[in-house]
């Protein structure tokens, strides 16, 4: 099925409303908002809440399971094998499942399919929707993609399969050809400094350059300007997040240049701050937590080696 150029949430949102949800949905592009809405419609997809209202509806019993202790990724643990977890249950929801790289981050593993699989050939336990979300779909080795393809091909009743790529072509034709293919556009690098940069990423910038200098009471205070009401307080830590990891890589690209023989310092910032955008996606994550978190790292990072 060809790629629908629209707004990716909105034809999400569509497929909900209209009740007709396809076995197969690959989300290729942009990998942090491909994720993020990976997880939103999964957990749509298994809301009980009314049909002709917003889902999920954080209100019906489906969504408190599945909001429930969110792990890193909105997912906790579940079903391991001698080289680490098979898959993950969202929450504490039996039906939603998540699939990333294996224990040693490098693929993911026809193991790890086949058990998939074999959940979900058992159903759902709710009597509803299965769904899985294989996070990491460009990381699915060659045997792995071939049980994937016989997977889509003769899919469970009742089962919805979500993939997310950085690039639909890492993936077999055959198993694009099987997916409804949602594009999340890659927006191009924040400008932090010059004509190019919005007034309040330009003075986020400026202060970060500053940051190695300020003391760990001064950072929590900083992280007490976004507190608030959730939604603006969100958008300021999404901003801060976007800026901090723009800096990050300002950085690296100068200390490389300058001679030195890693980066690695900025790049442990740069994996925490993705994770707080991860934690920010929760319904249930606290901004200035988020913030705090976040503006240590930063300060970690800016310290001379």
């Amino acid at each position: 099925m060809p790629a629908v150029p629209s707004d990716p949430r909105t034809l999400l949102r569509r497929a909900l409303e209209g009740g007709r949800i396809h076995s197969g949905y690959l989300l290729s592009g942009a990998t942090e908002p491909a994720r993020e809405a990976a997880l939103w419609f999964a957990r749509a997809l298994v809301c009980r809440g009314e049909r002709d209202a917003d889902r999920p509806c954080e209100a019906c019993g489906a969504c408190a399971r599945s909001g429930h202790e969110a792990g890193d990724d909105g997912v906790e643990i579940d079903g391991t094998g001698r080289s680490g977890p098979f898959f993950r249950h969202v929450g504490d929801h039996p039906d939603l499942y998540w699939v990333d790289r294996g224990a040693d981050g490098t693929r993911v593993r026809i193991g790890q399919v086949r058990a998939l699989q074999r959940a979900l050939r058992l159903g759902a336990n709710e009597g509803g929707r299965c769904v899985a979300v294989i996070a990491d779909a460009e990381w699915l080795n060659t045997e792995a993609q071939n049980a994937l393809l016989r997977l889509l091909e003769e899919p469970p009743a009742d089962t919805t399969i979500v993939l997310v790529a950085a690039s639909a072509a890492a993936l077999l034709a055959t198993i694009r050809s099987r997916c409804q293919r949602v594009a999340f556009p890659v927006a191009r690098t924040l400008a932090l400094r010059g004509d190019d940069a919005s007034e309040s990423v330009a003075a986020l910038a400026e202060r970060l350059d500053g940051i190695a200098r300020l003391d760990v009471p001064a950072l929590l205070d900083w992280a007490e300007e976004v507190r608030g009401e959730r939604a603006a307080s969100a958008e300021l830590v999404r901003e801060l997040l976007a800026t901090g990891s723009e800096w990050l890589r300002e950085r690296a690209t100068a200390r490389v240049r300058d001679g030195a023989a890693s980066a690695r310092a900025e790049l442990d910032a740069f994996a925490t701050l993705k994770a707080c955008r991860r934690d920010l996606a929760q319904r249930n994550a606290n901004p200035q937590m988020v913030a705090e978190r976040a503006l240590l790292a930063l300060h970690a990072a800016s310290r001379p080696a």
